[in-house]
């Protein structure tokens, strides 16, 4: 058993998160068994401020007992993730240096990987069979709309449980060929590594 705890911005990510962290280690290993909790919600525009991701680090440490692995999953909406990704990294850090910790930034949003990946997703969960995904996936502002439109009228996008569904349906390969999902998968599988390690010392 290894134990993870993660920071997320929505309520999407609180259950979808979860998800992808157990595929990932599925891939790698398919006997280890995860425990992914806690999760934690905090709104973006609080962790941009002065000590409140360092505050949200200490408590997901604490909420798992000063165990285990700690992953930070944002969006970066207009942001660019190579630029803020490591000054955000570094603030944790310097929370709970003793702990594994990545932070990961979506290219505009967690849905854009869902987009790289959207042949996989056809005539899955209401998504229509001849799916095809934008060319740029990353580069589409409004991803979660361009889900929506795409989806029966009266079922729309609901992106608490939309996206824990689609997060165990789309196909991680094909994903990984949008950069911020291929950084995420290995930061994950890089986690994952450490914890067995560690289990096994």
């Amino acid at each position: 058993m290894v134990r993870f705890a993660a920071i997320v911005e929505g309520h999407g990510e609180c259950e979808a998160v979860p998800v992808l962290i157990r595929r990932v280690a599925a891939t790698l290993d398919p006997g280890l068994a995860v425990s992914t909790g806690p999760v934690l919600r905090v709104p973006a525009s609080r962790l941009g401020k002065p000590n409140e991701l360092e505050r949200a680090v200490e408590l997901a440490a604490r909420k798992n007992a000063g165990q285990g692995a700690i992953l930070v999953l944002l969006d970066c909406d207009d942001g660019c993730p190579a630029t803020q990704g490591p000054q955000l990294r570094k603030r944790a850090r310097a929370a709970r240096a003793d702990l594994p910790l990545s932070v990961v930034l979506a290219k505009r949003e967690y849905e854009a990987w869902f987009l790289a990946a959207a042949e996989s997703l056809r005539g899955k969960h209401g998504l229509p069979r001849d799916l095809v995904g934008p060319a740029e996936p990353e580069e589409v502002r409004g991803a979660k709309q361009w889900l929506a439109s795409r989806l029966p009228r009266d079922q729309g996008y609901a992106e608490s449980t939309d996206q824990p569904a689609l997060t165990a349906l789309f196909d991680m390969n094909d994903a990984r060929s949008a950069a911020s999902f291929d950084k995420c998968y290995r930061e994950i599988a890089g986690l994952l590594k450490v914890l067995r390690e560690r289990s096994t010392a």
